[in-house]
């Protein structure tokens, strides 16, 4: 099939969307784009009939075209089934007059797992021949490692290894990495920040001694977080499938637009909704949350992208980001492909910490784009006063867009929140913000005191971490990830 995907930062190499997940990022470190985006809408009437499992069958048939329908059939089978504790995969749920799209059924109980259970299997697909070796390497600020590890674990010749910041993620999410089973995974903590551990990870894909030596042995690299294609693609179809839930439900007349408030550090979750919007979906706006870590929503107001600031720990780490990586595919998009520009950028960034894109682009940006943050303050009191109004429970995470979409005038179309984790993956936040004293206790403490004064129930996978043994405790610095890399592969393909 045709050769359709080419880095950010030039068109002179076309590669198959196989070859796109394949390799995860392009070799002159941009990411991978499409330019027939709108030549792929769906067929809004046809979508809101289906299961979420047919529109995302219909959407990574429209993108990745190399791939069989029998493959991509089985992709989606197997990956969007039992695993999820609701039939409807992305159920979309009324909150006070505004809706909210439930991503936390999967089985890390975070919106990750809508791509990272299908992700292994495109993979899979996408190796030349069955005995081809893989590692993957993954930073995650809290939910992609264990989405990534739960998705990989246990696949015959591919390798899995995630980085985290040390101490800066909650205790919940580290347990679900730390007491991950697998020959063939790897979990270290790097100390420093999530932005760090990326770009750590970054760096090993441009590390030609530890790529050949990989590469002596059949080894080679690919990755997990939001920059391969596979990873986002899959992301478009709940934009879709939350559409047509409200048009099924008569909150919505087919064709109208809707607006979408996304918590977002990286900004895949964002980017996947304006995918969905250059394939035929009425979006309105697409309106960028961020935490007090908000390198994002001055971007979005001055057209300066400035990660040289003090980086903030919140109690949404998982949005504790000061490089949004996706970020790099819009600008391609928005400024016409233009990827001499979009490269000069990225260098900027890189050498200077800093850019500032022209007035055109800036305006561009801002048709499509609306922002706002929360403070860990005013995402305290957004889960308290959301529960108490509603009686939804809801993270630390989504309450970064619950607050943004409550200080923001409703524009007259139907608003839906992406809640993107389980509250009870931070459970003594959230019992922090319900007023009760959650100092000094355990996750697990935690966790039971919100079970009892919310009459809401745990998900099992997350109860049952206190059973589980720690497997993994390795503390690296930034300069001995590619060290670790070598170790893991030299144990997962032993």
């Amino acid at each position: 099939m045709g050769t359709l995907y080419h880095s950010t930062r030039s068109c002179e190499r076309s590669v198959t969307g196989k070859f796109a997940i394949r390799t995860g990022i392009a070799s002159d470190g941009g990411l991978y784009v499409r330019d027939d985006l709108p030549e792929k809408a769906l067929d809004l009437t046809r979508v809101c009939g289906q299961t979420f499992q047919e529109t995302a069958l219909e959407v990574l048939s429209a993108l990745f075209e190399d791939f069989s329908p029998e493959e991509l059939e089985s992709c989606v089978s197997q990956a969007y089934g039992e695993a999820f504790d609701d039939a409807r995969i992305v159920p979309v749920e009324k909150l006070g007059a505004d809706y909210m799209l439930e991503l936390f059924h999967g089985p890390t109980c975070a919106f990750k797992d809508m791509a990272l259970q299908i992700l292994p299997h495109l993979m899979i697909c996408s190796r030349e021949r069955s005995d081809d070796k893989i590692l993957v390497l993954t930073a995650t600020s809290g939910d992609t490692g264990k989405a990534a590890l739960a998705g990989f674990a246990g696949i015959g010749n591919i390798g899995i290894c995630v980085f985290f910041p040390y101490q800066k993620v909650s205790d919940i999410q580290e347990l679900q990495m730390v007491c991950q089973k697998g020959a063939n995974v790897g979990v270290c903590a790097v100390r420093g920040t999530f932005d760090d551990a990326q770009t750590g990870v970054k760096r090993i894909f441009c590390d030609a001694g530890l790529i050949e030596r990989l590469s002596a042995r059949g080894i080679s690299l690919s990755s997990a977080n939001s920059i391969n294609i596979g990873r986002l693609v899959p992301q478009i179809s709940y934009y879709f499938d939350a559409y047509a839930q409200l048009v099924r439900s008569d909150a919505l007349v087919l064709g109208d637009a809707v607006d979408f408030f996304v918590p977002t550090g990286n900004f895949g979750d964002v980017l996947a909704g304006y995918y969905a919007k250059l394939m035929g979906l009425p979006v309105g706006k697409l309106i960028v949350a961020s935490n007090d870590n908000n390198v994002l929503t001055d971007f979005i107001t001055t057209g300066t992208y400035d990660r040289m600031r003090e980086f903030r720990k919140t109690i949404s780490p998982s949005m504790d980001i000061l490089v949004s990586s996706n970020l790099e595919r819009l600008l391609y998009h928005l400024s016409d492909g233009d990827c001499a520009y979009v490269a000069s950028l990225m260098d900027q960034l890189a050498a200077e910490g800093s850019y500032t894109v022209d007035d055109e682009l800036l305006s561009r940006i801002q048709d499509i784009l609306g922002c706002g943050y929360a403070t860990n303050a005013e995402s305290t009191e957004a889960i308290r006063y959301t529960f108490e109004r509603t009686g939804t429970l809801i993270d630390p995470h989504t309450a970064v867009g619950k607050h943004v979409m409550d200080d923001m005038r409703p524009g007259g179309r139907p608003r839906i929140l992406l809640a993107t984790a389980s509250p009870y993956k931070f459970p003594a936040d959230c019992l922090a913000a319900l007023g009760r004293d959650a100092s000094g206790m355990s996750g697990f403490a935690a966790m039971d005191a919100l079970e009892d004064i919310t009459g809401t129930v745990a998900p099992g996978s997350l109860s049952a971490l206190r059973s589980m043994e720690r497997l993994h405790d390795d503390v690296c610095n930034i300069d001995a990830m590619a060290e670790f890399v070598d170790a893991v592969s030299k144990r997962a393909f032993a």
